[in-house]
């Protein structure tokens, strides 16, 4: 019977079947700790103050999110020779790989200098048979199936029999260095797109800090700006106050939960692009059908920074869509604020400062729609709104820009990684068979 008969993919040519799946003729199956030196590490007894902040870096879990890109250089903790010397703790030379085998499963990393780490890691020193860098790839390659396979309830865990056990699909020393450094390249694009991102908003930030407090005019306006009172300015619709389990996955009417809003990363909620869920008609009571340009502002948050937060609908049109629990629904009087400028009024140092300073509670802060009409706030002129509107959303939208060409290196790398790490697509030429 044929591998095709059986289900079973075909071998294609210069290629063969093995316990880590199809690799090349050319490439090898190999023990990881028969061509790296495996070690862990320890936690020195924190009772000693004299074990701790000194002059050896320590991996830790709190340094989780300083991995996964590349090098890590500095730790959130540091150890002395004394917490060398009095734990089990080891001191890894530089350019040693590290994986998370506890909580956040999979993370891994190259050490920047020598360092030690915590038990909740492994470390491999490599030897001359296995490049650093395309160990590291391998391992982020397999991160899904390491958080698939670790157990425990509170803490996921791997035991070290799995490590001991784990073996790799090995092509020649030579190709392991031109893949890790094709993928290095992409993370390069990857790290640049970051960056350029992360200046994008601090310019926008700064622009919102001098845009909408008037510090900064626009050019052709030169009016003065009008303190109002909100509560002259919106109107106060009623919401919905259905918990989660209300609602469903399709049918019936499209639903906004404070979670929802507190989830957004933008000001602008655009309902042809968000997934939402839905909610039977019979539930709703008497909440106002949204329209474009209604401001939705969560009532409670479990933090002062989270206050307020609110977005701006739009891409309401054909839709059947409320707000729901935990929120205050605004309508603007049109003659008072232009299309788009609501979402900002959560980013303007007088609103956010007022909002503070009106909330209540202690673990949950909570505001009202009473509180909220009581407010002034000087605001600009229409016209002066939607060009400031016009300028953040040019902002916005390069923003986004940008990050859709991140999320595409970022897919890249990924089908790099799957292609490349088990010589789909090989990058050298494979030797010449001996005479």
């Amino acid at each position: 019977m044929t591998d095709r008969q059986a289900g079973v993919e075909e071998v294609p040519p210069g290629y063969k079947r093995t316990e880590v799946g199809m690799i090349p003729e050319d490439w090898s199956v190999s023990l990881l700790d028969s061509i790296a030196v495996r070690g862990s590490g320890h936690t020195p007894d924190k009772k000693h103050p004299e074990y701790w902040d000194g002059s050896i870096p320590w991996i830790s879990l709190a340094d989780s999110p300083k991995l996964d890109n590349g090098y890590i250089y500095e730790t959130t903790s540091t150890i002395t020779p004394a917490g060398i010397q009095n734990s089990s703790a080891v001191i890894h030379p530089p350019e040693t790989v590290v994986l998370t085998r506890d909580a956040g499963v999979g993370k891994s990393a190259i050490m920047g200098q020598a360092m030690a780490v915590s038990q909740h890691f492994m470390a491999w020193r490599c030897g001359p048979n296995i490049n650093n860098h395309f160990l590291y790839y391998w391992l982020q390659s397999k991160k899904g199936e390491f958080e698939r396979i670790a157990i425990g309830n509170t803490i996921k865990t791997i035991g070290l029999p799995y490590f001991k056990n784990l073996k790799i699909p090995l092509p020649h020393i030579h190709e392991q260095y031109t893949i890790a450094t094709a993928l290095s390249d992409v993370d390069g694009l990857i790290r640049a797109l970051d960056a350029l991102i992360e200046k994008k908003r601090a310019i926008k930030q700064a622009a919102m800090q001098q845009l909408l407090t008037g510090k900064m005019r626009l050019p052709g306006f030169t009016g003065k700006w009008e303190t109002k009172r909100l509560g002259d300015t919106i109107t106060f619709l009623p919401t919905a106050n259905n918990p989660r389990a209300d609602l469903n996955d399709d049918g019936g009417i499209q639903y906004i939960h404070y979670g929802d809003v507190h989830a957004q990363t933008k000001p602008v909620l655009d309902c042809t692009v968000c997934v939402l869920p839905y909610i039977d008609r019979g539930k709703i009571g008497n909440a106002t059908y949204l329209e474009d340009g209604d401001l939705i502002m969560v009532d409670a948050s479990e933090d002062l920074e989270g206050t307020g937060k609110s977005v701006e609908v739009q891409g309401i049109s054909g839709k059947n869509v409320i707000a729901g629990l935990h929120t205050i629904l605004c309508r603007g009087n049109p003659e008072q604020w232009a299309r788009g400028f609501k979402a900002y009024l959560q980013f303007i140092p007088a609103f956010k400062l007022a909002l503070t300073r009106i909330a209540t509670g202690i673990s949950v802060y909570a505001i009202s729609k009473n509180h909220i009409a009581e407010l002034e706030l000087a605001l600009p002129p229409v016209p002066e709104q939607g060009a400031i509107v016009s300028i953040l959303s040019d902002m916005d939208a390069g923003i986004a820009a940008l990050e859709r060409r991140r999320e595409k290196a970022e897919q890249i790398k990924q089908g790099m990684m799957q292609q490349l790490l088990t010589g789909r697509i090989p990058l050298v030429e494979p030797p010449e068979p001996a005479a």
